[in-house]
């Protein structure tokens, strides 16, 4: 445990340091007193519907001309439209009401159809999404962890959700948020005498009210007048008629003592990082434990083995006792469909590398949530240019195989998991589109991902593929026997199910909390970035699933089957079995989500993280498996 000290520290301070970098491309923006802060809209969410939609899919106040800023491909495929708002705020200038939309201060009237939008969208726990200068607005969330009366004020927990709530239900009576109560809090910047001051936005936070016509006096220069206290009742919006509202705001500036380079803290912070680090020491240390104790095991006895093998006399008796030697002459038989084997595991290779430099990146401090969008488009490009190690690992593996058509090879390399991950994206996609939702992907960029992947995916997979198959293929130990072996009935533990259950238990212990993080971030709308944490996760995840895959390898070839290949890939994604598994529990036990299309979305997409995730576990155990079959037949002695 003393040894894990110094790591911790180090991870610690990993983590910690990630929020306090410059990323690249985003630099600080100073502002001086009344100058203009433009708040943007980016999206409408809810983890009821999984569907985002764009801020004017509503019918909100409009300015007068509506700008869309040109967005990268990260934020297109997560369903970002940033989009200009009238709303006018101007740096350290305070505002006590305006009204939007409103030229001669008469109400906006929404019609009966655009009111039944509203509701429905309200009745579905829709949030929205603004940002000021890159900072995406925040509810503060006051929560009382003691009840008792005197401690009220003690134990006062400040948490804050994302965006804020677009309204709200009570007693089958529906209202919408038509008052934003705007606070920025704004950091002032040391400079020399005579010079002006500047400020820089730190934290931007919203109230939303709910406030009825009647109680808001309207002037003619669009200023109005809030009631006094709670006096007020809320603007109901009724599905069934026309509904008259206006659309106000205000604006508050603080000081604020957060740095620039500190300000995302809020927003990162929001999960309680004591229990992940509890969670996370002790997967290391029972992973680690387990992976000790099956160390020694399989070492022990492993050279044992070799030793009763090597030893020239007895040489019949070793035999019955033990069976991984008898196997020698067929356990290195190609196995059915080897083109089909070597493609995946070239994908599997493609998508490690990917995610190991993307985890590694993003550890770094250079993939921030500030960069919209970084983190996705540098995985997709990422993805495409590893396809150059993707195709070589498959070539020469193809070749080893006794393989012969390395242009089909490669082909099926290049397409068939890409193909995969296409063709189910592309069915939901057509759903989303029936839906109007912002997170269907438009036509241009579809277009723009298959030009990439037959422009540089393709031919970089080729590219691999060829220096693969001409490489000197893996040099097996021992020599294949013309007959194959007959293979005697094996025991119900040795059956493919049961492997599967076995060894998937291991790995999935080491990553599953890590797991509830990154299914909350995706489906729930929070910021993940505890990359530091997820860094040491997948290094743990590779060591127990190459040891894992290791003992299973080795029990079969001791129950004299030779047929590994393909079940050992199989077997060492065990693990992606548990996520499926988890996946449903999640969406049974922490989600809301009742209709089809959102629960299609769902499984559609979490099908998607399952087979990626086999794909990746499986390579890696497919790997470790056969370094480990080729030492231990290289140790013995073969007549």
């Amino acid at each position: 445990m003393q040894d894990w000290l110094p790591w911790s520290l180090l991870l610690f301070s990993l983590t910690c340091d990630t929020r306090a970098f410059y990323v690249p491309g985003v630099a600080p923006i100073n502002f001086h007193q009344n100058d203009p802060v433009e708040i943007k809209a980016v999206k409408l969410t809810s983890s009821r519907t999984q569907l985002p939609y764009e801020y004017y899919s509503l019918p909100f106040c409009q300015p007068s001309k509506i700008t869309y800023k040109a967005e990268n491909l990260g934020e297109v495929l997560r369903g970002d439209r940033i989009v200009n708002t009238p709303f006018q705020v101007l740096m350290n200038s305070e505002k006590k009401c305006e009204v939007l939309c409103s030229q001669t201060n008469k109400p906006v009237t929404l019609t009966v159809e655009q009111s039944r939008l509203v509701a429905e969208r309200i009745t579905e726990d829709y949030y929205v999404h603004l940002i000021a200068d890159n900072l995406p607005v925040a509810t503060r969330l006051e929560l009382y962890s003691n009840r008792d009366g005197d401690d009220k004020k003690k134990e006062k927990d400040v948490q804050f959700e994302h965006g804020y709530r677009l309204g709200f239900t009570d007693v089958n009576k529906i209202y919408l948020h038509n008052h934003l109560s705007f606070i920025l809090y704004y950091h002032r910047e040391d400079l020399e005498e005579d010079q002006e001051h500047t400020y820089r936005v730190v934290r931007f936070e919203v109230i939303p009210q709910s406030i009825r016509l009647e109680d808001i006096k309207a002037d003619e220069k669009s200023s109005c007048t809030l009631p006094e206290g709670t006096n007020s009742s809320p603007q109901e919006i009724d599905p069934t008629k026309e509904n008259q509202l206006y659309f106000t705001y205000s604006v508050h500036w603080e000081e604020s003592d957060i740095k620039w380079a500190s300000r995302w803290d809020t927003y990162l912070t929001m999960s309680d990082v004591q229990i992940h680090w509890f969670s996370i020491i002790n997967s290391v240390v029972v992973v680690f434990f387990l992976s000790g104790i099956l160390s020694m095991i399989i070492i022990r006895t492993l050279r044992k083995d070799i030793a009763n093998y090597n030893k020239e006399d007895d040489i019949e008796d070793t035999m019955e006792e033990s069976g991984w030697k008898l196997v020698h002459g067929d356990v290195f038989r190609p196995p059915q469909y080897p083109m089909i084997l070597s493609s995946l595991l070239g994908s599997g290779i493609q998508l490690f590398c990917m995610i190991l430099i993307v985890i590694f990146v993003a550890m770094l401090g250079m993939l921030s949530p500030s960069s919209r969008g970084a983190l996705m488009t540098t995985a997709c490009f990422l993805f495409m240019f590893m396809g150059v190690f993707g195709g070589f690992s498959a070539g020469r593996l193809y070749r080893t195989l006794k393989g012969h058509r390395w242009k089909k090879g490669a082909f099926c390399t290049a397409t068939l998991y890409p193909g995969v991950v296409f063709g189910i994206c592309f069915v939901l996609n057509c759903f989303i589109w029936g839906k109007h939702s912002s997170g269907a992907v438009p036509f241009p960029t579809m277009v723009a991902l298959l030009c990439m992947w037959f422009g540089i995916s393709l031919p970089l997979v080729y590219l691999g593929y060829y220096f693969g198959f001409r490489k000197q293929p893996y040099d097996n130990p021992v020599r294949t026997n013309q007959i194959p072996r007959q293979i005697p009935e094996q025991r119900w533990y040795m059956n493919r199910f049961v492997g599967i259950l076995m060894a998937g238990i291991l790995p999935f212990g080491a990553m599953f909390i890590e797991l509830f993080f990154i299914f909350s971030a995706i489906w729930e709308n929070q910021f993940y970035y505890l990359f530091g944490f997820l860094f040491l996760v997948f290094i743990i995840l590779v060591v127990s699933c190459s040891q894992i895959s290791i003992v299973m390898v080795y029990f079969q070839l001791c129950a004299e089957d030779y047929r590994w290949w393909w079940r050992n890939f199989l077997v060492s994604g065990g693990s992606a079995f548990y996520v499926l598994v988890y996946a449903i529990f999640y969406f049974v036990n922490k989600l809301d989500i009742v209709e089809f299309i959102p629960s299609l979305l769902y499984f559609g997409y979490t099908a998607l993280m399952v087979l990626s995730f086999w794909l990746l576990t499986g390579t890696i155990g497919f790997y470790a498996a056969y370094m480990f079959v080729r030492k231990i037949y290289a140790a013995v002695k073969i007549d």
